[in-house]
C-alpha cells in the first residue's frame, strides 16, 4: 500500500485562526414568524412606529382617581369619593371624572379622561358605592405613561444580534407577526469510504453502517445549521470531487469524512487541492490529527476523519466555532468551568494536544474516552478538555478548566451537592 505524508502539522491556535479568517458569516435574509425566531440573528434595526403604551393606563387593580381629591385626606378624616363605574382593558370610558368621582379599574386599562392615578384595593375601603381614601394618592402612582415602556422611534431590535424573548414580545407589542434574520448556514456531509452502506442494507466482509452522518448532522442542527447529506460516495478521487462540485453552490459548508489521512485510499489531500485552495493537513492534536480544509468558491471544505470519536471530538472544539461564526453568532457556544479531575489520564506527549471527552457531575470530570474507532466514547460526555502535550499526564484529583458543551448536544451537569458551580462563557 502507498503512503503520502501528512504537512506541517498545525497547532490548535493557528488552526483556529485560519479558519475563522475563512468562516463568512451568511448574509442570506428571509422572514419568518415570531414564535420561531428565538436565538435567530436579526438582519435589520427594527425600530418603533408608535408609542408603548400609546395611552396612558392602569398599571394595579384599583380605582382611578384625581390625585387633588385625595390630597387632605388621613386615617383619622378620611376622603368619601363616589364609584360611578368600572373599567376593564377592552373598555374606555367616554364621560371625564369629575371632583369627588372615581370609577373601578382593572390592570391595563385606559385611565378616563380626568384620572391621574390609581388607588389600589389594599389602601382603600369601598362600602355602599363609595370609596374612603385614608391617605393621599400621588399623582401617577400606579399609572403607567405613553411610551414608558418605550417610545416612538425606539431601537427594539439591532440588526447582526440574536433574538430573544423580550425583543420578539416588542416585535408583538408594534403589530408586528414575522421579522427578517439572516438565514441558517446551510451544510452538506459527504461520507467516503468502500465499506460504508447505509442503515437496512446487508453487511459483506469489511463492511460497516455508516454512523458519521448522523452524529455529525445532529451536532451541526443543534449548532443551529440546516443539514442535508447524500449516501456514501466511493473511494474514487473522481467520484469524491464530483460530489463536493455538486454540492459546493448549495452550500456554506462541506464536511466530508474519511479519507483525510496519508494511506494510499485517502484521496482527500490530493482532491481538495484541485477544488480550492488548501489551508492546511493535519492538525498536531489527538484524536482528530488527520484534518484537512480548503476554501473553493469562498465556501469552506473540511475534511474529518473517519473514525466516528475522531469525527466527533474534531465537532466539539473545531466545527462549532465555526458554525455560530457562519450563524452570525457570537462567541464559540461553549462554556468553561472548573472541575476536579475523577481519575488519571494520559496524553500524547510534546507537540501535540488531547482532546479528553467529560463527563461532568458534581464537581468532577470523568474521562469517556475508549478509542478513537469507538462511537461509544463520546457517550455520556457533556465537555471535553484540550490537554498540551508540555503540561504532562492529567492527575486523579488535578483541578482543571474544561469547557461546557451547549443543550442539547451535551447535557447540562448536575453541580457538587451543596455549593453553586462557577461557569463562564468561552468566546473567541
Amino acid at each position: 500500500m502507498g503512503f503520502h505524508p501528512f504537512g506541517r502539522l498545525r497547532p490548535i491556535p493557528e488552526v483556529e485562526r485560519l479558519l475563522a479568517r475563512q468562516a463568512r458569516p451568511v448574509r442570506r435574509r428571509e422572514a419568518i414568524p415570531l414564535e420561531e425566531a428565538l436565538g435567530r440573528v436579526s438582519a435589520r434595526n427594527v425600530t418603533a412606529p408608535r408609542p408603548v403604551p400609546s395611552f396612558r393606563r392602569a398599571s394595579w387593580d384599583g380605582f382611578a382617581v384625581r390625585a387633588r381629591d385625595t390630597t387632605r385626606s388621613g386615617a383619622k378624616r378620611p376622603v368619601w369619593l363616589t364609584v360611578v363605574g368600572e373599567q376593564f382593558a377592552e373598555t374606555s370610558r367616554r364621560s371625564p371624572l369629575r371632583a369627588g368621582e372615581t370609577v373601578e379599574i382593572a390592570t391595563g386599562s385606559a385611565l378616563p379622561r380626568g384620572a391621574d392615578s390609581v388607588a389600589i384595593y389594599e389602601d382603600v375601603r369601598s362600602v355602599g358605592g363609595r370609596l374612603q381614601i385614608s391617605r393621599p394618592v400621588a399623582r401617577g402612582a400606579r399609572v403607567a405613561d405613553i411610551g414608558e415602556d418605550f417610545a416612538r422611534g425606539a431601537r427594539l431590535v439591532r440588526a447582526g444580534e440574536p433574538l430573544d424573548a423580550a425583543g420578539l414580545g416588542a416585535l408583538a407589542a408594534i403589530g408586528r407577526s414575522t421579522v427578517e434574520v439572516y438565514a441558517r448556514p446551510r451544510v452538506l456531509i459527504i461520507p467516503n469510504g468502500n465499506e460504508l452502506r447505509l442503515a437496512g442494507a446487508s453487511l459483506g466482509a469489511g463492511q460497516i453502517y455508516e454512523a458519521n452522518h448522523v452524529s455529525l448532522a445532529s451536532f451541526c442542527s443543534a449548532a443551529g445549521a440546516q443539514v442535508s447529506w447524500i449516501p456514501p460516495v466511493p473511494d474514487d478521487p473522481k467520484a469524491i470531487e464530483a460530489a463536493i462540485r455538486r454540492g459546493l453552490p448549495q452550500c456554506d459548508l462541506v464536511l466530508v469524512t474519511g479519507g483525510s489521512s496519508v494511506g494510499e485510499r485517502d484521496y482527500l489531500p490530493r482532491v481538495f487541492p484541485r477544488i480550492g485552495r488548501l489551508l492546511f493537513h493535519g492538525i498536531a492534536v489527538r484524536p482528530g490529527k488527520p484534518t484537512l480544509a480548503a476554501v473553493a468558491n469562498g465556501r469552506l471544505v473540511m475534511g474529518l476523519p473517519g473514525h466516528p470519536t475522531s469525527c466527533l471530538a474534531n465537532a466539539y472544539w473545531l466545527l462549532l466555532p465555526i458554525l455560530r461564526r457562519l450563524a452570525g453568532l457570537p462567541g464559540t457556544g461553549l462554556t468553561e468551568c472548573s472541575v476536579r479531575m475523577a481519575e488519571a489520564y494520559p496524553v500524547s506527549g510534546p507537540g501535540f494536544t488531547t482532546v479528553v471527552p467529560l463527563r461532568i457531575a458534581g464537581g468532577l470530570g470523568h474521562p469517556t474516552f475508549k478509542d478513537s474507532s469507538a462511537i461509544t466514547s463520546l457517550s455520556g460526555a457533556n465537555g471535553f478538555l484540550l490537554r498540551p502535550g508540555t503540561a504532562g499526564p492529567i492527575r486523579r484529583g488535578e483541578r482543571v478548566v474544561a469547557s461546557l458543551l451547549p443543550h442539547p448536544i451535551g447535557q447540562p451537569p448536575v453541580p457538587p451537592a451543596g455549593r453553586p458551580q462557577g461557569y463562564r462563557n468561552r468566546g473567541r
